[in-house]
């Protein structure tokens, strides 16, 4: 560690406290994607202490803080932390009023770009980075709630329900040229990134025909009914999805009727279908339709489906030896390194960024319980929170120093999938589909 790297690590120490409050506080007020108004603020307000540039709502909810915006045209690096939360109502701090839970830690990804922005943003750290640091609050990663993302794309709020993918439509990745992700992990510090699955989302409404359930079932069509064998039907599918493909589907059923004793005139069911590849969702997605379809088909049902894009997959990033070797000294090597052969079967908007500018990512541990369970915790601040906001303050001095030369040449040797946005906008778009159908 040189001197510049000692004084960003004994700033991030003296402010420790603060950090911690900063993630606490987060932690125990979670909000759902695209409605972390309080969290946004408050991640704004530590933004505005800092006297950094502020731009807000993007995407509904997303902030950025500016740091040597006269340096941008050199090179521009985000910091990355998400706002949402997961809806479960049965963790010890689950907000009341949202049911929002940190259960996947975004809170600490948060807490380390608050941070990290404490440290380069004092005078001495600053002068060092020849370029500028956005530290960017990006709102729904987290890919529930389809029917209300789906009310703001109808409202012209949003076209799409990952966060990072509408921040892309709407430009707030233009300026940037390299970002650094993290996030908890179970297992302990890790860098690096292998390849997670990518997937479409899904609503599926059955409509029926009300009657009276016990005086006169004959005359209604049970929408309940219909869905129920849809959900056989794709449970029986599941054998021809072949095991290297990683195909998840998981859906859930919102609507189910409205009275016991009337028979149920709408099932609405929500679903994400994910696969290893482009071509392994697409053919889950068309045994899903199928199976739904059949359900319909077996009591008469009318069927209504709306396929959405969701996620791009993962693509595996190697993160330069100079950072590595940053991280091993910061955690006194216990870490380990990603194999890029690793494939994570769930999903990440972080895959939509890759396909236009290199992520690096790395994780740190701290926690305990289980990813997306009410039983998660975490159990050590100093790794949870310092730590992170220490890798991603070091990273971004290591990254930007020298005339950013570290970060030129990744961004030099990357070869994005896309040119621009308006590819990406337009390959987005292209999953957009509605199928509706009758078999009264």
């Amino acid at each position: 560690m040189d001197e510049t790297e000692k004084l960003i690590i004994s700033v991030i120490d003296s402010r420790r406290q603060d950090i911690i409050d900063f993630a606490d506080d987060i932690y125990k007020h979670a909000e759902l994607g695209y409605k972390e108004f309080r969290t946004s603020e408050r991640f704004k307000e530590e933004m505005k202490n800092l006297n950094l540039s502020i731009e807000d709502g993007l995407a509904i909810t997303g902030v950025k803080a500016y740091l040597n915006q006269e340096k941008g045209n050199n090179y521009s690096l985000a910091l990355m932390g998400e706002l949402d939360a997961l809806r479960i109502p049965t963790h010890k701090y689950a907000n009341k009023e949202t049911q929002g839970a940190h259960c996947c830690g975004h809170h600490a990804q948060l807490a380390g770009v608050m941070g990290a922005a404490i440290a380069l943003s004092i005078p001495e750290v600053a002068k060092e980075l020849d370029g500028q640091v956005e530290f960017f609050a990006v709102p729904a990663e987290e890919y529930g709630e389809v029917e209300f993302k789906n009310e703001l794309i109808d409202a012209g709020k949003i076209r799409y329900g990952g966060g990072k993918c509408e921040l892309i439509r709407i430009g707030a990745f233009d300026d940037i040229d390299l970002a650094i992700a993290h996030h908890l992990n179970a297992d302990g510090n890790r860098i690096g990134s292998g390849s997670c699955n990518g997937f479409v989302s899904k609503v599926i409404k059955i409509k029926g025909k009300a009657a009276h359930a016990a005086g006169a079932p004959e005359k209604g069509i049970n929408a309940l009914s219909a869905a129920t064998l849809g959900l056989q039907a794709l449970g029986l599918n599941r054998e021809t999805f072949r095991d290297e493909d990683s195909v998840r589907v998981h859906p859930i059923l919102t609507k189910g009727g409205e009275l016991v004793n009337v028979v149920p005139e709408e099932a609405v069911i929500e679903t994400l279908v994910r696969g290893r590849t482009l071509e392994a969702f697409s053919d889950a997605s068309v045994k899903t339709d199928r199976s739904f379809k059949a359900g319909a088909l077996a009591m008469g049902a009318d069927y209504r489906i709306e396929t959405m894009p969701g996620y791009l997959p993962e693509i595996p990033q190697s993160v330069p030896r100079e950072l590595v070797e940053a991280f091993a000294a910061l955690t006194d090597n216990d870490f380990t390194e990603v194999d890029k052969e690793l494939h994570n079967t769930g999903s990440t908007d972080v895959g939509d960024v890759q396909h236009l500018l290199p992520v690096l990512t790395f994780n740190t541990g701290g926690i305990a319980g289980g990813l997306h369970q009410d039983d998660f915790d975490v159990i050590d601040d100093e790794t949870a929170y310092i730590l992170t906001a220490k890798m991603f303050a070091v990273s971004a001095y290591r990254l930007l120093r020298n005339d950013a030369t570290l970060a030129k040449t990744i961004s030099d040797n990357y070869k994005p999938k896309f040119k621009n946005k308006d590819e990406y906008i337009k390959y987005m778009d292209s999953f957009y589909k509605i199928e509706e159908g009758s078999y009264r």
